[in-house]
């Protein structure tokens, strides 16, 4: 029996930018050895930051998996559009996404939300910045603290982000409760049903990013794109002198 319908056309279609799917560039890859480059945000300026306790947590388990791993501080960005891009704060914020192969977000959770120290960050962190995307096709997990009950607030709004910046944002996440009962004076987590869940996402995290890192350029080649690009050199090639 023919696969194919008779009514299987495609006027629409540019029949040479829809390309069949490369399965060696999907499984044959040459694969990186360096450690995975994980970029950690948190969303709280805070003295004892609950947050910033949790990534620093969370930074120990990466590192001790292997990656290699920088934490953002985020005081002194300034809110967004209120401040040059070349900000030394902004750049180092835009260097290091850039740099990372995959990404953690801690927020807590305040009235109902993501902090607006979150929010900033990620809002510094443009689609595209001179033809290159600082967050496409880099890993994300995301983690909040709560002040009372575990909520799922926050870390559902940043999935939303993390699809919105084009990340690959993993099943797993990391919701503590009563965030102030965790951690001793020192600042350290205490054993918990919680801090296991935190170990499983930064496991995960990095399993994927190990998986992902080297196939991310295709897999986020994009027709639409593709299309575009073309009738832009297109254009340009054939455009009349002026």
């Amino acid at each position: 029996m023919n696969a194919h319908s008779p009514l299987d056309t495609f006027p629409n279609v540019v029949e040479d930018q829809l390309k069949p799917i490369d399965a060696a560039a999907l499984f044959d890859v040459e694969r990186a050895s360096h450690p995975p480059r994980i970029l950690m945000l948190y969303g709280s300026v805070r003295e004892r930051s609950y947050s910033r306790l949790a990534t620093e947590e969370a930074a120990r388990i990466l590192r001790k998996l292997g990656a290699e791993v920088r934490v953002f501080n985020p005081a002194g960005l300034p809110l967004p559009d209120s401040a040059p891009a070349d900000h030394p704060k902004v750049k180092e914020l835009r260097d290091l996404s850039l740099w990372s192969e995959g990404q953690v977000w801690c927020s807590p959770e305040r009235h109902g939300s993501m902090t607006g120290i979150m929010k900033a960050q990620i809002d510094w962190l443009p689609l595209s910045l001179g033809g290159v995307r600082p967050t496409q096709g880099r890993t994300l997990a995301v983690m909040q603290v709560c002040g009372g009950s575990q909520s799922f607030n926050a870390v559902n709004q940043l999935r939303i982000l993390g699809r919105w910046m084009r990340m690959f944002t993993i099943p797993n996440q990391s919701s503590v409760a009563k965030a102030f009962v965790e951690f001793d004076e020192a600042g350290r987590m205490k054993p918990s049903p919680y801090y296991n869940r935190i170990v499983d996402v930064m496991e995960e995290l990095v399993k994927f990013t190990l998986l992902l890192r080297d196939r991310a350029d295709y897999l986020t080649d994009r027709y639409s794109e593709r299309v575009e690009s073309a009738e832009a050199v297109s254009k340009r090639v054939n455009q009349r002198s002026i």
